[in-house]
Protein backbone atom coordinates (compact mmCIF):
# COMPACT_ATOMS: atom_id res chain seq x y z
CA UNK A 1 0.00 0.00 0.00
CA UNK A 2 1.33 3.50 -0.56
CA UNK A 3 2.17 6.37 1.38
CA UNK A 4 1.67 9.73 -0.75
CA UNK A 5 2.69 13.15 0.64
CA UNK A 6 3.18 16.50 -1.02
CA UNK A 7 6.52 18.18 0.13
CA UNK A 8 9.39 20.54 -1.73
CA UNK A 9 12.44 19.15 -2.84
CA UNK A 10 14.47 20.27 0.17
CA UNK A 11 12.22 18.51 2.40
CA UNK A 12 12.36 15.55 0.40
CA UNK A 13 15.91 15.44 0.41
CA UNK A 14 15.66 15.74 4.33
CA UNK A 15 12.98 13.23 4.73
CA UNK A 16 15.64 10.78 2.67
CA UNK A 17 18.80 11.50 4.20
CA UNK A 18 16.62 10.93 7.77
CA UNK A 19 15.82 7.21 6.34
CA UNK A 20 19.16 6.77 5.18
CA UNK A 21 20.57 8.06 8.84
CA UNK A 22 17.80 5.97 10.34
CA UNK A 23 18.91 2.40 8.70
CA UNK A 24 22.44 2.58 9.70
CA UNK A 25 24.63 4.15 11.81
CA UNK A 26 27.35 3.93 9.44
CA UNK A 27 26.05 6.90 7.76
CA UNK A 28 27.32 10.21 8.77
CA UNK A 29 26.56 13.87 7.17
CA UNK A 30 29.44 16.41 7.16
CA UNK A 31 29.25 19.63 5.91
CA UNK A 32 29.55 23.81 6.67
CA UNK A 33 26.35 24.65 8.89
CA UNK A 34 24.78 21.81 7.97
CA UNK A 35 24.10 20.92 11.94
CA UNK A 36 22.55 23.60 14.24
CA UNK A 37 21.75 25.61 11.74
CA UNK A 38 20.62 22.74 8.99
CA UNK A 39 22.36 24.49 6.19
CA UNK A 40 21.62 26.97 3.76
CA UNK A 41 18.92 25.93 2.13
CA UNK A 42 17.67 23.82 5.21
CA UNK A 43 18.14 20.59 4.16
CA UNK A 44 19.33 19.04 7.03
CA UNK A 45 17.42 20.75 9.38
CA UNK A 46 16.49 19.13 12.12
CA UNK A 47 18.87 16.07 11.64
CA UNK A 48 21.67 17.01 14.06
CA UNK A 49 18.91 17.55 17.13
CA UNK A 50 17.50 13.61 16.31
CA UNK A 51 21.02 11.93 15.61
CA UNK A 52 23.43 13.74 17.02
CA UNK A 53 26.48 15.74 16.47
CA UNK A 54 28.88 12.70 15.86
CA UNK A 55 26.34 11.58 12.73
CA UNK A 56 25.13 15.08 11.48
CA UNK A 57 29.01 16.79 12.05
CA UNK A 58 29.68 20.67 11.39
CA UNK A 59 33.08 20.74 9.81
CA UNK A 60 35.44 23.75 9.35
CA UNK A 61 34.76 25.75 5.95
CA UNK A 62 37.28 23.89 4.35
CA UNK A 63 36.28 21.57 1.45
CA UNK A 64 39.24 19.74 0.42
CA UNK A 65 39.18 18.60 4.40
CA UNK A 66 35.61 17.61 4.20
CA UNK A 67 36.36 15.68 1.21
CA UNK A 68 39.72 14.37 2.53
CA UNK A 69 38.13 13.39 6.20
CA UNK A 70 35.30 11.11 3.90
CA UNK A 71 37.81 9.13 1.99
CA UNK A 72 39.49 8.33 5.42
CA UNK A 73 35.45 7.51 6.83
CA UNK A 74 34.82 5.21 3.72
CA UNK A 75 38.23 3.25 3.84
CA UNK A 76 37.17 2.83 7.50
CA UNK A 77 33.68 1.23 6.61
CA UNK A 78 31.58 4.41 7.24
CA UNK A 79 28.77 6.02 4.40
CA UNK A 80 29.90 9.64 4.71
CA UNK A 81 27.34 11.96 2.76
CA UNK A 82 29.25 15.48 2.22
CA UNK A 83 27.55 18.71 1.50
CA UNK A 84 29.16 21.84 -0.35
CA UNK A 85 27.32 24.92 0.46
CA UNK A 86 27.31 26.05 -2.99
CA UNK A 87 28.39 24.95 -6.41
CA UNK A 88 31.46 27.59 -7.21
CA UNK A 89 32.91 26.12 -3.59
CA UNK A 90 33.37 22.32 -4.83
CA UNK A 91 36.54 23.46 -6.43
CA UNK A 92 38.78 23.92 -3.83
CA UNK A 93 37.72 20.21 -2.95
CA UNK A 94 38.47 19.10 -6.81
CA UNK A 95 41.88 17.39 -6.38
CA UNK A 96 40.37 15.08 -3.79
CA UNK A 97 37.11 14.27 -5.88
CA UNK A 98 38.53 13.66 -9.00
CA UNK A 99 42.54 12.23 -8.08
CA UNK A 100 41.91 10.18 -5.37
CA UNK A 101 37.65 9.76 -4.56
CA UNK A 102 37.57 8.52 -8.12
CA UNK A 103 40.45 6.65 -8.74
CA UNK A 104 40.64 4.66 -4.98
CA UNK A 105 38.63 1.72 -5.67
CA UNK A 106 40.43 0.75 -9.60
CA UNK A 107 43.68 1.99 -7.24
CA UNK A 108 43.12 -1.30 -5.33
CA UNK A 109 41.63 -3.31 -8.32
CA UNK A 110 37.93 -2.90 -7.16
CA UNK A 111 39.28 -4.48 -3.31
CA UNK A 112 38.03 -1.18 -1.60
CA UNK A 113 35.21 0.59 -1.96
CA UNK A 114 34.68 4.48 -1.57
CA UNK A 115 30.79 4.78 -0.83
CA UNK A 116 31.43 8.56 -0.25
CA UNK A 117 28.16 11.00 -1.50
CA UNK A 118 28.59 14.59 -2.83
CA UNK A 119 26.06 17.06 -2.25
CA UNK A 120 26.59 19.93 -4.30
CA UNK A 121 23.29 22.45 -4.91
CA UNK A 122 23.92 24.15 -8.55
CA UNK A 123 22.61 25.99 -11.25
CA UNK A 124 20.75 29.72 -11.25
CA UNK A 125 17.58 31.19 -11.62
CA UNK A 126 18.40 32.65 -7.53
CA UNK A 127 20.16 35.87 -8.05
CA UNK A 128 23.50 35.04 -6.38
CA UNK A 129 26.67 36.48 -6.28
CA UNK A 130 29.82 34.98 -8.05
CA UNK A 131 30.70 31.39 -7.35
CA UNK A 132 27.24 30.53 -5.85
CA UNK A 133 25.81 29.55 -9.45
CA UNK A 134 27.36 27.26 -11.48
CA UNK A 135 27.06 24.10 -13.81
CA UNK A 136 30.16 21.95 -13.13
CA UNK A 137 28.46 18.75 -14.00
CA UNK A 138 30.94 18.04 -16.78
CA UNK A 139 33.85 18.05 -14.81
CA UNK A 140 32.58 15.19 -12.81
CA UNK A 141 30.38 12.99 -15.72
CA UNK A 142 34.53 13.53 -17.44
CA UNK A 143 35.74 11.89 -14.05
CA UNK A 144 35.83 7.79 -14.27
CA UNK A 145 35.21 6.09 -11.78
CA UNK A 146 32.20 8.91 -10.03
CA UNK A 147 28.63 8.62 -10.59
CA UNK A 148 27.01 12.11 -11.52
CA UNK A 149 23.06 12.19 -10.44
CA UNK A 150 20.34 14.61 -10.33
CA UNK A 151 17.20 15.07 -9.38
CA UNK A 152 14.12 17.31 -11.01
CA UNK A 153 10.88 16.36 -8.78
CA UNK A 154 10.39 15.77 -4.65
CA UNK A 155 9.61 12.17 -5.38
CA UNK A 156 12.96 11.89 -6.68
CA UNK A 157 15.44 13.14 -4.38
CA UNK A 158 13.67 11.13 -1.79
CA UNK A 159 14.66 8.36 -3.56
CA UNK A 160 17.70 9.28 -5.46
CA UNK A 161 19.89 10.15 -2.38
CA UNK A 162 18.63 7.10 -0.44
CA UNK A 163 19.99 5.27 -3.83
CA UNK A 164 23.48 7.14 -3.93
CA UNK A 165 24.32 6.71 -0.17
CA UNK A 166 23.38 2.83 -0.72
CA UNK A 167 25.76 3.04 -4.00
CA UNK A 168 29.31 1.30 -3.39
CA UNK A 169 30.73 3.79 -5.43
CA UNK A 170 31.46 7.70 -5.37
CA UNK A 171 28.34 9.97 -6.39
CA UNK A 172 28.27 13.33 -6.95
CA UNK A 173 24.82 14.11 -6.36
CA UNK A 174 23.97 17.70 -7.98
CA UNK A 175 20.83 19.44 -6.19
CA UNK A 176 18.78 22.07 -8.84
CA UNK A 177 18.69 24.78 -5.87
CA UNK A 178 16.20 26.76 -7.71
CA UNK A 179 13.56 23.94 -7.47
CA UNK A 180 14.24 22.82 -3.59
CA UNK A 181 10.91 24.75 -2.62
CA UNK A 182 9.44 22.91 -5.87
CA UNK A 183 6.01 21.14 -4.75
CA UNK A 184 5.57 17.37 -5.71
CA UNK A 185 3.62 14.27 -4.71
CA UNK A 186 6.23 12.15 -2.57
CA UNK A 187 5.11 7.96 -1.94
CA UNK A 188 7.68 6.45 0.44
CA UNK A 189 7.02 3.41 -0.35
CA UNK A 190 7.74 2.29 -3.54
CA UNK A 191 10.22 3.00 -5.54
CA UNK A 192 9.88 4.76 -9.11
CA UNK A 193 13.09 4.03 -10.73
CA UNK A 194 16.48 2.88 -10.57
CA UNK A 195 19.35 5.47 -9.61
CA UNK A 196 20.64 5.56 -13.13
CA UNK A 197 17.73 5.38 -15.03
CA UNK A 198 16.59 7.96 -17.63
CA UNK A 199 12.33 8.62 -18.00
CA UNK A 200 10.07 10.23 -20.17
CA UNK A 201 8.20 12.40 -18.32
CA UNK A 202 5.42 14.15 -21.32
CA UNK A 203 4.48 12.14 -24.15
CA UNK A 204 4.38 13.41 -27.70
CA UNK A 205 5.03 12.84 -31.56
CA UNK A 206 6.98 15.84 -33.16
CA UNK A 207 9.98 16.35 -31.07
CA UNK A 208 12.26 15.11 -28.52
CA UNK A 209 13.10 17.68 -25.80
CA UNK A 210 15.49 16.68 -22.83
CA UNK A 211 17.65 17.97 -20.37
CA UNK A 212 18.39 17.33 -16.46
CA UNK A 213 17.83 18.96 -13.22
CA UNK A 214 16.18 22.17 -13.01
CA UNK A 215 16.22 22.59 -16.86
CA UNK A 216 13.52 19.48 -16.85
CA UNK A 217 10.79 21.69 -15.48
CA UNK A 218 11.64 24.43 -18.00
CA UNK A 219 11.12 21.59 -20.86
CA UNK A 220 7.87 21.34 -19.64
CA UNK A 221 7.10 24.73 -19.70
CA UNK A 222 7.93 25.25 -23.83
CA UNK A 223 6.37 21.13 -24.40
CA UNK A 224 3.06 22.98 -23.03
CA UNK A 225 3.68 26.40 -25.12
CA UNK A 226 4.33 23.87 -28.29
CA UNK A 227 1.69 22.24 -27.63
CA UNK A 228 -0.47 25.55 -27.34
CA UNK A 229 0.48 26.02 -31.37
CA UNK A 230 -0.10 22.73 -32.90
CA UNK A 231 3.18 21.00 -32.02
CA UNK A 232 3.48 17.54 -29.78
CA UNK A 233 6.97 17.71 -27.72
CA UNK A 234 8.09 14.78 -25.72
CA UNK A 235 10.29 15.62 -22.65
CA UNK A 236 12.49 13.40 -21.10
CA UNK A 237 14.41 13.64 -17.56
CA UNK A 238 17.82 11.99 -18.15
CA UNK A 239 18.28 11.84 -14.62
CA UNK A 240 21.66 10.44 -14.08
CA UNK A 241 24.94 12.04 -16.26
CA UNK A 242 27.22 9.50 -15.48
CA UNK A 243 26.21 6.84 -16.56
CA UNK A 244 23.66 7.61 -19.21
CA UNK A 245 20.25 5.64 -19.60
CA UNK A 246 20.37 6.27 -23.09
CA UNK A 247 17.14 4.02 -23.77
CA UNK A 248 14.33 5.99 -23.63
CA UNK A 249 16.13 8.90 -25.25
CA UNK A 250 16.74 6.46 -28.23
CA UNK A 251 13.34 4.93 -27.92
CA UNK A 252 12.11 8.66 -28.25
CA UNK A 253 14.43 9.89 -31.01
CA UNK A 254 13.29 7.24 -33.08
CA UNK A 255 9.51 7.85 -33.08
CA UNK A 256 9.94 11.67 -33.46
CA UNK A 257 12.66 12.20 -35.69
CA UNK A 258 14.08 15.18 -33.70
CA UNK A 259 15.80 16.28 -30.25
CA UNK A 260 16.66 19.46 -28.66
CA UNK A 261 19.20 19.10 -25.39
CA UNK A 262 18.47 21.85 -22.97
CA UNK A 263 21.21 22.66 -20.09
CA UNK A 264 21.75 25.92 -17.55
CA UNK A 265 25.56 25.03 -18.12
CA UNK A 266 27.75 26.44 -21.39
CA UNK A 267 27.48 24.44 -24.18
CA UNK A 268 31.03 23.63 -25.43
CA UNK A 269 32.57 20.22 -24.36
CA UNK A 270 28.89 19.14 -21.84
CA UNK A 271 26.33 17.07 -21.24
CA UNK A 272 23.96 17.89 -24.04
CA UNK A 273 26.77 17.57 -26.81
CA UNK A 274 27.65 13.88 -25.22
CA UNK A 275 23.91 13.23 -25.46
CA UNK A 276 24.10 14.63 -29.09
CA UNK A 277 26.80 12.78 -30.46
CA UNK A 278 25.36 9.68 -28.81
CA UNK A 279 22.37 9.81 -30.75
CA UNK A 280 23.38 10.93 -33.67
CA UNK A 281 25.72 7.57 -33.73
CA UNK A 282 23.39 5.17 -32.54
CA UNK A 283 20.01 6.40 -33.94
CA UNK A 284 21.31 8.63 -37.16
CA UNK A 285 18.85 6.85 -39.84
CA UNK A 286 15.76 8.11 -37.82
CA UNK A 287 16.88 11.47 -37.20
CA UNK A 288 14.56 13.97 -39.47
CA UNK A 289 17.22 16.93 -38.54
CA UNK A 290 20.32 17.51 -36.80
CA UNK A 291 19.99 17.29 -32.69
CA UNK A 292 20.02 20.77 -31.94
CA UNK A 293 21.43 22.22 -27.97
CA UNK A 294 20.44 25.06 -25.74
CA UNK A 295 22.60 25.92 -23.49
CA UNK A 296 24.07 28.76 -21.26
CA UNK A 297 26.80 31.04 -23.25
CA UNK A 298 30.20 29.93 -23.03
CA UNK A 299 31.29 32.62 -20.46
CA UNK A 300 31.39 32.96 -16.41
CA UNK A 301 28.01 32.93 -14.94
CA UNK A 302 27.14 36.31 -14.82
CA UNK A 303 26.18 39.11 -12.19
CA UNK A 304 22.44 38.38 -10.94
CA UNK A 305 20.60 41.07 -12.84
CA UNK A 306 22.05 39.32 -16.33
CA UNK A 307 21.34 35.70 -15.46
CA UNK A 308 17.75 35.94 -17.31
CA UNK A 309 19.58 36.77 -20.53
CA UNK A 310 22.57 34.00 -19.79
CA UNK A 311 20.20 30.68 -18.84
CA UNK A 312 17.55 29.20 -21.91
CA UNK A 313 14.02 29.91 -21.26
CA UNK A 314 11.42 28.42 -22.72
CA UNK A 315 11.12 30.91 -25.47
CA UNK A 316 14.99 29.88 -26.28
CA UNK A 317 13.88 26.44 -26.67
CA UNK A 318 10.99 26.81 -28.63
CA UNK A 319 13.37 28.35 -31.44
CA UNK A 320 14.93 25.47 -31.42
CA UNK A 321 12.28 23.33 -31.75
CA UNK A 322 11.25 25.74 -34.88
CA UNK A 323 14.61 25.10 -36.52
CA UNK A 324 14.49 21.41 -35.80
CA UNK A 325 10.93 21.58 -37.66
CA UNK A 326 11.94 23.61 -40.59
CA UNK A 327 14.01 21.16 -41.50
Amino acid sequence: MSDVTTMPISRALNAGLRAALAGSDRVLLMGEDIGKLGGVFRVTEGLQAEFGDRRVLDTPLAESGIVGTAIGLAMAGFRPVCEIQFDGFVFPAFDQITSQLAKFTNRHEGALQMPVVIRIPYGGHIGAVEHHQESPEAYFAHTPGLRVVSPSTANDAYWMIQDAIASPDPVIFLEPKSKYWQKGEVDTTSRALPLHASRIVRRGTDVTLVGHGAMVTTLLQAAALAESEGTSCEVVDVRSLSPIDYGPILDSVRRTGRMVYAQEAPGFASLGGEVAATVMERAFYALEAPVLRVSGFDVPFPPAKLEGTYLPDADRILEAVDRSLAY
